[in-house]
């Protein structure tokens, strides 16, 4: 009788997708609640990262883990399918990074760090400043 050892459903690899699909889909819940309060530009781009970022972490990365989706390695191997693999990394470096610059991009602009004064606008001049004398305040 031969023992096989199964790995553990504890492991890091079982636990592994299940944290990333949890982790997409509490990410995309938090950028709508907040989004939901936003107008405009800001609001946009969060929840357009946001799903780029629900996509990657929900349905790409797992199947990464999973061996469904083939790897793309340099060394060519059995189980990487060359264009397909190279095909699927390009999509996957596009989904996660372009999600996280879009997301960031857009609680910047809801965090006013780029506002500026725009050059068209026309500032009142200042108020000059008099100094009186204590025996002239009270006249």
């Amino acid at each position: 009788m031969s023992c096989v050892i199964l790995p553990p459903l504890a492991s890091i690899e079982a636990v592994k997708p299940v944290f990333m699909i949890v982790m997409g889909v509490f990410l995309m819940i938090i950028a709508w609640r907040l989004a939901k309060g936003l107008e405009g530009w800001s609001a946009r781009l969060i929840v357009a990262g946001t799903i780029l970022l629900g996509v990657g972490y929900t349905v790409v990365l797992p199947l990464y883990d999973a061996g469904v989706i083939p790897r793309y390695s340099l060394r060519p191997s059995a189980l990487s399918s060359g264009p397909d693999a190279y095909a699927w990394n390009i999509v996957k470096t596009f989904v996660m990074n372009f999600g996280w610059l879009l997301f960031g991009l857009g609680l910047a602009i809801h965090a006013r760090i780029f506002s500026t004064t725009s050059p068209g606008r026309k500032l009142s001049p200042p108020t000059p400043v008099t100094h009186e004398s204590p025996a002239q305040r009270t006249s």
